[in-house]
């Protein structure tokens, strides 16, 4: 062993050589050809390299071990904007009036639109269907024309369009219709000499940024058409050195054990590295680069058990997440090296648990500070998300679309990346219901909102003259902001500055991560933990699942009791001028007239009028009781739409 050379990039490969093969008789039978050297990570063979702890590993499962960087294909929306048929043959009764509609498939994906208003051969529906589409672009587009005849849906035609013929777009500009033959609606139509017809505008839609991950949490804003791309602002480098005290995962050979890898995504760039059988502490020490393009995105790095290696029981086993974690790019110093140690925290139907620590490097390197400031005057999302919007639910009905698709291809690699390991890291789940979540997120919006209510707190101790010296400095500093309002501004201005930089000493000194109080997950009792990882549709029955129900049905009341009473106030707020109660509209009115004539003619100052509303105001509790005054009296009296509610 220390008569093999070291060889060490960029250093040119080692000449081959001749070593004798000697038998047991110590006679010489021929020769072997070999080169052997000692490499390190930078070897260009290194990635093909077999370790020492996959010795146990045998026949295909080998591929199963090895570090792989998987690209996304590049995703498309296909706008398919169905806009009428013509000349459509509707067999049997001539004299029924058609309702029809039109199904379009992509692949495993169906939509329809509504049934056309126009009850006759040449229906109008003017409706878009959108799709997510992958390149290479495999599948056709598949239209049918379809007539609903009470429960019996009776197909009118269909046409094929392949993807390469629609028109690429990447400009808000509408593409021209164009009429496409709608063929094979059964004997009738096929004797014809015309064919119906559908118009249609049909087109890839590569001005928007096809969204895999959730729009707040997402590693990449770029748009699908790469002309569009802004230019890279810097580099991220991550070292993924390894991790600590794993749990056990599995049993092999009657003991337990763990073969964990390490997965990281970026943008379109998935990182695999490569598996560590049979330990609790793996060492990888493999480092991964990416090109930055905004620093509001997030790099996602997850940790799963291979179950894909020898002695593994069951039909079709599934590598289960020991734990995953998100870094936003923003938290990051630029130019700075962050090593540091991970918690994993995993939801388990038992609760919350930590299953171990991942050691990473962490470095983005930004080498002009410049361009780092352009980024954040940049719209975060491609020009075409403002120009044209989508709707929430197609947002949604998108993302999971792509998520399918993702998971199919990456599925197919070689290694694969499983299904489970890419919805995993995208958050295929995120939409389900769940009681934790919706009481953290509670917890979020009452802290997002707490200056305010704590500046209404405040406010009203004012009132109540707990504090005469306070008081007394605040209506001076109202008078003061009331005949200076130039000054006003500048000393909001200076008051955030001074906030901001007496948080400066409470900045975080290390990066974020996962964050159990906010969570709540160390609030959350066994019975709120069953129904998070129940299935969908639901595996319970009897009185667990009722019991459930009533819980979200009072929880649901609860919420509806609170947008009705929002809605009651904005109703009130338009009953001013809106006559229902014309009393209240003509006070409204007088009141908007005489205080139009009033500023106008100059007999009363503005500043005046802000003295005297502000000093009422502040009275002192001895000048007057608090009670509603006479503006919130007729507000309090105007109707609203709950008379006409059941």
């Amino acid at each position: 062993m220390s008569d093999i050379p070291t060889r060490v990039p960029p250093d040119s490969p080692l000449a081959p050589q001749w070593y004798k093969l000697e038998a047991e008789a110590n006679s010489s039978v021929g020769e072997l050809m070999l080169i052997l050297w000692f490499g390190t990570q930078a070897d260009e063979v290194f990635i093909d390299a077999w370790h020492s702890d996959v010795a146990s590993v045998s026949g295909d499962s080998i591929t199963n071990t090895r570090s792989k960087v998987y690209l996304s294909p590049r995703l498309w929306y296909l706008r398919v904007n169905i806009i009428e048929a013509q000349d459509l043959v509707v067999p049997g009764d001539k004299n029924r009036i058609p309702e029809v509609y039109v199904k379009a498939a992509l692949g495993n994906v169906k939509l329809r639109t509504r049934v056309s208003a126009d009850k006759s051969l040449n229906p109008r529906w003017n409706e878009d269907l959108m799709f997510v589409a992958a390149e290479p672009f495999y599948d056709h587009l598949v239209l049918t024309v379809v007539d609903k005849n009470n429960e019996e849906e009776i197909s009118l035609g269909r046409c094929m369009v392949h993807l390469s013929e629609a028109y690429i777009r990447w400009l808000p500009e509408p593409v021209s219709a164009k009429w496409y033959n709608v063929e094979g609606g059964g004997d009738v139509v096929e004797e014809l000499k015309f064919a119906s017809k559908l118009n249609m505008r049909i087109s890839l839609d590569g001005g928007y940024h096809v969204f895999d991950e959730s729009v707040d949490c997402s590693s990449d804003y770029r748009a699908t058409f790469k002309g569009l791309w802004p230019p890279a602002i810097g580099v991220l480098e991550l070292g993924i050195i390894g991790a600590s005290v794993l749990v056990p995962m599995k049993s092999r050979d009657g003991r337990e054990t763990t073969d964990a890898y390490c997965v990281a995504k970026y943008g379109p760039k998935w990182a695999r590295t490569r598996t560590v059988v049979n330990s609790f502490s793996p060492k990888w020490n493999e480092q991964y680069t990416w090109e930055v393009y905004d620093p509001y995105t997030v790099l996602f790095i997850g940790i799963f058990d291979n179950c894909h290696l020898n002695g593994e029981k069951g039909p079709n086993p599934k590598d289960p997440s020991i734990g995953k974690l998100r870094i936003r790019l923003s938290t990051l110093s630029t130019n700075r090296v962050y090593t540091y140690s991970y918690p994993l925290i995993a939801l388990q139907p038992s609760g919350v648990k930590k299953m171990g620590e991942i050691q990473l490097a962490l470095r983005f390197t930004s080498p002009s500070y410049t361009s780092l400031l352009a980024a954040y005057a940049r719209p975060l999302f491609p020009k075409m998300h403002y120009i044209h919007p989508l709707s929430v639910y197609q947002l949604d009905s998108l993302r999971q679309q792509a998520i399918g698709i993702l998971c199919s291809r990456l599925s197919s690699a070689e290694p694969p990346l499983r299904t489970e390991v890419t919805g995993c890291m995208l958050d295929a789940g995120y939409q389900l219901w769940s009681p934790r979540k919706a009481k953290a997120n509670t917890e979020r919006l009452i802290d997002a909102v707490h200056v305010i209510t704590e500046a209404w707190k405040w406010f009203d101790t004012i009132k109540k003259w707990n504090n005469p010296a306070a008081n007394v400095l605040v209506i001076v500093l109202y008078l003061i902001v009331v005949f200076y309002p130039s000054l006003v501004l500048p000393t909001l201005l200076i008051y955030c500055f001074l906030i901001g930089i007496w948080q400066y000493r409470k900045r975080p000194r290390d990066p974020t991560h996962v964050d159990i109080k906010l969570s709540l997950a160390d609030s959350t009792n066994a019975e709120e933990w069953d129904e998070e990882f129940d299935t969908f549709p639901s595996s319970k029955q009897g009185d667990v699942l009722r019991m459930r129900y009533d819980r979200l049905r009072s929880m649901a009341g609860k919420v509806m009791v609170m947008v009705g009473d929002l809605a009651t106030q904005g109703e009130r707020l338009t009953a001013l001028w809106s006559w229902q109660d014309p009393v209240a509209s003509a006070i409204f009115l007088a009141f908007c007239v005489m205080a139009a004539v009033v500023f106008c003619s100059g007999l009363v100052p503005p500043r005046c009028i802000l003295v005297m509303v502000g000093l009422s105001v502040m009275r002192p509790p001895s000048f007057g009781i608090d009670i509603p005054c006479a503006p919130q009296n007729v507000f309090g009296r105007l109707p609203t739409k709950t008379d006409c509610m059941l």
